[in-house]
């Protein structure tokens, strides 16, 4: 029942090998804290006496105070050190990773703080990511977990750098063609694919040519981070007061100079299918010669009617040209009457092209096709085929090499600089891999895992421990072995088609969306609004030294939500960015209010945040002075351009005869019981008529309308809805003899 409820795992909790949740506790004895964890499940802590994390430890590990506040048997209470068993690990460690990325997070409400966490799943990834000023120090390691950084995986300096490939070797220099992966080290940089939310996944090398690097750094940004922390958002510089009713409930304010700047523009890439099938008339065709269609609207389409790549792209174009078998019943009497006399005719097929759906402006970035014919498709040449391959290959060969080195480092853990009293053999040639009582090395550590399918010791504990690591890693090389054989299978044959498909085209476009009106930004906070009026420049409320503010958010959006944390981050923000540094403050234990006090004024900026702001549009200073400062806020996926809709004439339901809903059925909006009552308040007689009647379901009267605005005449003329002819038959079908009669007691339905 609770959808939309996602439930995390919190900060450093884990589940054990019995499926409970378990969290670790630093061991307290006698007062004193010691390094060793313990892991409890729920049930278990509650039986202890556990003192928060930041209780105050001297440099012994003691604690400083008398009384301690401790939880036990899920009471809150202070006792003395002595009786103290366990200590918290850190203060985060009660909420999840999402919560945790909230600065300030113990100044805003619940609510508030659970709206936060939610819609920084929402962001969109901007061109240009930024880190945010205020963090909460787990940016940094969430970006490393989250696999979207391209990391080292061995020591060694950058030979190669190119927005696609970072190559890393020991010495810095390009390596030869036959260099083994441990030498030189190949990193392939994704570029410009498309995410399933179809936003844009592309990284960007950070590291130089010559830099040195060590294993586990950071050597290309992800979408979404930037210097290898999480930066969903940006910072902008926001003054917290109304500006002509424009910030009105939650509504945004902001400057022209972030659209211009594209400081919020993000790229997204749809992906539209089109599949010619078999039918029994015949196969679909995917043509350019497609049956009464100008050569204007055919200007993109390659010869084989797939659009060309490059191409610019609007509602209505387009993108693959299909034709169909007409059947027999689609065929008007004339044609039959043809057909019958001379025969099968070329034109007995209809247009079932893919075009553009409404809201699609953007540029072609590529074509993807697969077939299903013996034969390659006309563009794939046996050369391509070939390349095609030679590029599996290759991928494969880095897989490989990559594991190895994996299953290299997995054996050096237990094995390197030790003796093994038994020689490692290779049964299938013969010859010993590790002599016996030789202290093993990484080379001869490479050369077990290379023959890792031969390997065979004598039987021994160590021998357990080896076969345990090496089982390991077999799957992963079989699965490899597979998917390169999946793809060479499906080089130059489309077999991963569905049943039924001839040929499948699939078209990438990609869109540049800028700022608009109607946007959703938010900030961490729960923080929401959209974006009501973009304002120029010099229009916007500017600081003594001239520099306007980008945002203006409602000042009345803080004390009825008390999400009070937004404004802390707004000073820490504004000091931070004048002083030119990043700040910390992790949840529960971060900045107090005097630090950011004294922030505030080594950055030579009002203690209170506070400071005079002058009107864009007259030039006079505003009576109060106004909170000014740095936030970070973030775009969500919500965008205007992909939810704005209108209807003129289109589909109606089969039964009720009213018009569909929703923008994919090109449908209408739906005027429901409350907004009828809104109506009749008003008196607004014959506007609900017209919504009632003519504009939903009166069969005939939509007609009249239609040819009254055709003629001019503009005359509202109702009849019955079908609805109530629905309602009609549905007491009918209960059994009651229900008549309409007209003033005569003649049954007119």
């Amino acid at each position: 029942p609770n959808i939309g409820l996602i439930s995390s795992l919190s900060t450093f909790a884990k589940v054990n090998e019995y499926g409970f949740i378990v969290t670790p506790y630093l061991k307290v004895s006698k007062g004193k804290v010691s390094k060793h964890l313990d892991w409890l499940t729920a049930d278990e802590e509650e039986r202890y006496v556990i003192a928060q994390a930041n209780a105050e430890l001297d440099d012994k590990s003691c604690f400083v105070n008398d009384r301690i506040m401790v939880r036990v048997l899920g009471d809150f209470r202070e006792t003395p050190p002595e009786e103290v068993q366990y200590m918290d690990v850190s203060p985060k460690q009660v909420v999840s990773i999402a919560a945790g990325l909230i600065p300030f997070l113990e100044h805003d409400d619940a609510n508030r703080a659970l709206m936060g966490s939610n819609m920084q799943r929402q962001a969109v990834p901007l061109m240009r990511a930024e880190r945010p000023f205020v963090g909460t120090g787990i940016e940094g390691r969430l970006a490393r977990d989250s696999r979207v950084l391209v990391m080292a995986s061995a020591t060694g300096r950058v030979a190669y750098v190119s927005a696609e490939r970072i190559v890393v070797s020991k010495d810095g220099k390009m390596p030869a063609k036959k260099t083994s992966e441990s030498e030189c080290q190949t990193y392939d940089l994704r570029k410009f694919t498309r995410s399933n939310a179809g936003t844009c996944l592309n990284q960007r090398p950070l590291v130089k040519v010559g830099q040195k690097i060590a294993e586990g750094d950071v050597l290309a940004d992800g979408s979404g981070t930037d210097q290898g922390e999480l930066a969903l958002g940006r910072n902008v510089t926001v003054a917290f007061m109304p500006w002509s009713g424009y910030n009105f409930e939650d509504a945004i304010l902001i400057n022209q100079k972030l659209v211009r700047e594209d400081v919020y523009t993000s790229i997204h890439i749809e992906e539209f299918e089109c599949g010619a099938r078999d039918t029994k008339l015949g196969p679909e065709e995917i043509t350019r010669d497609i049956p009464n269609v100008g050569e204007e609207a055919l200007k993109n389409l390659s010869h084989d009617g797939i659009i060309q790549i490059g191409a610019e792209v609007k509602p209505g174009d387009i993108l693959v040209g299909k034709i169909t078998p007409k059947s027999e019943t689609e065929l008007a009497p004339e044609e039959r009457l043809l057909r019958a006399i001379f025969g099968e005719k070329a034109a007995d097929v209809r247009d079932t092209s893919l075009k553009a759906p409404s809201g699609t402006h953007g540029i072609v970035m590529d074509v993807k096709m697969s077939a299903k014919d013996v034969v390659a498709a006309p563009q794939d040449t046996p050369s391509d085929v070939k390349k095609l391959q030679s590029e599996i290959n290759e991928r494969h060969e880095g897989v490989i090499a990559q594991l190895t080195e994996d299953l290299t480092e997995a054996l050096s853990n237990i094995l390197l600089g030790e003796k093994i009293p038994l020689d490692v053999m290779n049964v299938e040639s013969g010859d010993v891999i590790i002599p016996a009582n030789r202290k093993i090395t990484k080379t001869l550590l490479r050369k077990l895992a290379a023959n890792y399918e031969h390997v065979e010791i004598d039987p021994s504990p160590i021998r357990i421990k080896i076969m345990g690591i090496i089982d390991d890693y077999r799957n992963k090389f079989v699965e490899a072995r597979t998917d390169r054989n999946r793809s060479f299978d499906r080089a130059g044959s489309g077999e991963d088609l569905d049943a039924g498909i001839v040929k499948s085209v699939k078209v990438y476009i990609a869109e540049k969306k800028k700022l608009s009106v109607g946007d959703k930004m938010a900030g961490r906070h729960g923080n929401k609004g959209v974006i009501s009026r973009i304002v120029a420049e010099e229009d916007m409320p500017f600081l003594p030294d001239g520099t306007p503010v980008d945002i203006v958010l409602n000042p009345l959006g803080v004390p009825s939500r008390m999400n009070v944390g937004q404004v802390l981050e707004t000073h820490l923000g504004w000091a931070c960015k004048h002083l030119g540094m990043h700040a910390a403050t992790p949840i529960f234990d971060g900045i107090s209010e005097q630090q950011i006090r004294d922030m505030l004024t080594e950055a030579g900026l009002p203690d209170d945040g506070k400071t005079v702001l002058y009107d864009g549009r007259t030039g006079d200073r505003f009576e109060q002075r106004v909170v000014v400062g740095t936030i970070y806020m973030l775009k969500l996926h919500h965008l205007v351009s992909e939810k704005i809709h209108a209807r003129a004439v289109g589909p109606y339901s089969l039964v009720t005869q009213q018009p569909l809903g929703g923008k994919a059925q090109y449908g209408g909006q739906r005027f429901g019981e409350m907004e009828v009552w809104a109506l009749e308040a008003y008196g607004a007689a014959h506007a609900l008529q017209e919504i009632l009647t003519v504009k939903s379901d009166d069969i005939a009267g939509r007609t009249r309308m239609y040819e009254a605005i055709v003629k001019g005449t503009n005359v509202l003329d109702s009849g019955c809805p079908e609805s109530f002819n629905v309602l009609i038959k549905e007491l009918q079908g209960l059994g009651l003899n229900f008549q309409v009669k007209n003033e005569d007691g003649e049954s007119i339905l």
